[in-house]
């Protein structure tokens, strides 16, 4: 039976677009490398274009989806992206247009076997299908990381949807059915305000699950714990997110 989609972003939407990282420009530079062509890209489960715009540098034209219209409406602007809802499992793309797809942090929430048929469908032959995700991060400072790492676990971790522990697991469980390619390390790094962190926050759909639930915003507590150990709010600390990528090739028909 095919599964339901479940937005569990329309409430913090706005603040996905404002709080999440963006990825390093090197992963994009190497799938690039590793693509034959590059006149389509499709970025899957877009969110509001974190990964599209990584690909625009790249990529002729770049169709970005998401099965969240509330996503899309706060997506990023580039002349060669296009924004479209739609499901990932029933993109409208053509029969073996695509150069390159990419699932960035999204991969846990698709029915996944009609994803990979989907993929399966729009690769030309060679093409290649990447997917990654980050888990918790780290944040510099042993009494700030621990605040940090306290709520992400103790206070709001019950209410992360069952599928993020394919996250944490780095989707070591998951059956990827194309011809994986060896991967360099890539990590996300950023240097941060309190405030942006914060906002980071707010983005998680555990999060939105505990404010639907609790009827109130976790992170305003958690705001005047890390104020007491940040050491000024205009002071930066780095975050740094290790990234889980597989990517693999659509085998070419001789």
């Amino acid at each position: 039976m095919a599964r339901s989609f479940e937005d569990h972003f329309a409430s913090v939407s706005k603040h996905y677009a404002e709080g999440r990282p963006t990825y390093p420009p090197e992963l994009f530079a190497w799938m690039a490398d590793q693509c034959g062509d590059h006149v389509l890209a499709w970025d899957c489960g877009a969110g509001s274009g974190q990964a599209s715009i990584g690909l625009a540098e790249y990529f002729g034209h770049v169709v970005a989806t998401d099965a969240s219209e509330s996503q899309i409406s706060q997506s990023i602007s580039h002349p060669v992206v296009e924004y479209r809802v739609a499901p990932a499992e029933k993109s409208a793309l053509a029969d073996v247009s695509v150069d390159l797809v990419v699932v960035a942090q999204a991969l846990h929430w698709f029915d996944r076997d009609r994803f990979f048929a989907e993929a399966e469908r729009v690769l030309k032959p060679g093409g290649l299908l990447g997917v990654w995700c980050y888990g918790m991060p780290k944040v510099d400072g042993i009494e700030v990381n621990a605040v940090f790492r306290s709520f992400y676990r103790d206070e709001v971790g019950i209410f992360w949807p069952p599928e993020r522990q394919q996250v944490e697991t780095g989707y070591c469980s998951i059956d990827f059915p194309f011809l994986r390619l060896p991967v360099p390390e890539f990590e996300m790094k950023v240097s941060w305000r309190l405030v942006q962190l914060l906002d980071y926050i707010r983005s998680w759909s555990a999060t939105a699950g505990f404010i639907k639930s609790m009827g109130f915003d976790p992170v305003a507590g958690l705001e005047e714990k890390l104020q007491a150990v940040w050491g000024g709010a205009e002071r930066n600390r780095a975050v740094k997110w290790p990234l889980t990528v597989i990517v693999g090739r659509k085998e070419r028909c001789w």
